[in-house]
């Protein structure tokens, strides 16, 4: 396998398993501001008190997802990033259903109480309680992600074909603050405004809130880009890698 298959191989093991644990991961919710040991912030958005920065731990892999994509739009184009997406929403899609026929198997009756010692006083109601989301946030986080990466893919290149090759950090962390503003208000509105009928001003607050943490953690997680950018190069050979772009850039012309 040649240089340029196996980073495939490696960015898209890397983007899909991520894509993959950002989902199951996302069914806690954190305070941000307390895991790094400040008070809560008490922000009023439309009329919505007490607002503060309590996150999906999803939020914390979904930049990763996003980083991953423009680097592989980069080298592959259109063509890597939206095969790796597919493939990724399908695999969400399968390991969801496959946690469904897990959740509606016969539990064994010794281990519904197994977790007596650690205050669990039904096993299958709490693995169901974990993996078993809602429907609407399934519907709504496929919906997210897809749309998502199809943005972040088409601003990417607009950009690109705006500046050149120049302002690597402009069209990666440009695309990734454009695609994410849609992901989060996407994902956050089925799931919660359609699906649990949650008031539009409560949705559109959360979603803003969850907005500013990716918007910062974009800017901050730039410089990783370029970091991303010098090794891949390193490994491919200057000649390569810019070949590979150029074939890359060659796919939004034709």
């Amino acid at each position: 396998m040649d240089k340029k298959s196996k980073l495939f191989v490696i960015l898209g093991g890397f983007f899909i398993t991520n894509a993959i644990i950002a989902e199951f991961i996302g069914i806690k919710i954190f305070s941000l501001e307390k895991t790094l040991g400040f008070i809560p912030f008490d922000i009023k958005i439309f009329g919505e008190e007490n607002l503060s920065f309590q996150l999906t731990c999803g939020v914390l892999l979904w930049p990763v997802v996003f980083i991953m994509t423009d680097i592989i739009n980069e080298y592959y184009g259109k063509k890597g990033v939206r095969l790796l997406s597919y493939i990724a929403a399908s695999m969400i899609a399968y390991a969801f259903l496959m946690v469904f026929m897990a959740i509606n198997t016969t539990p064994a009756e010794w281990w519904i109480n197994s977790g007596t010692d650690n205050n669990i006083s039904n096993m299958q109601t709490a693995y169901q309680s974990i993996f078993g989301q809602g429907m609407w946030i399934i519907v709504g986080s496929l919906a997210a992600f897809l749309i998502g990466q199809l943005i972040d893919v088409w601003v990417f290149h607009f950009i690109k074909k705006k500046s050149g090759n120049r302002y690597l950090w402009l069209r990666s962390t440009g695309s990734t603050l454009v695609s994410q503003f849609f992901d989060s208000f996407i994902v956050l509105f089925i799931a919660f405004y359609i699906g649990n009928d949650w008031s539009f001003k409560l949705v559109m607050a959360i979603c803003i809130m969850n907005y500013l943490y990716k918007f910062l953690i974009a800017i901050i997680l730039t410089p990783l880009l370029y970091i991303l950018h010098h090794n891949i190069d390193k490994y491919l050979g200057k000649e390569q890698a810019e070949q590979m772009i150029k074939e890359a850039e060659l796919q939004y012309e034709n």
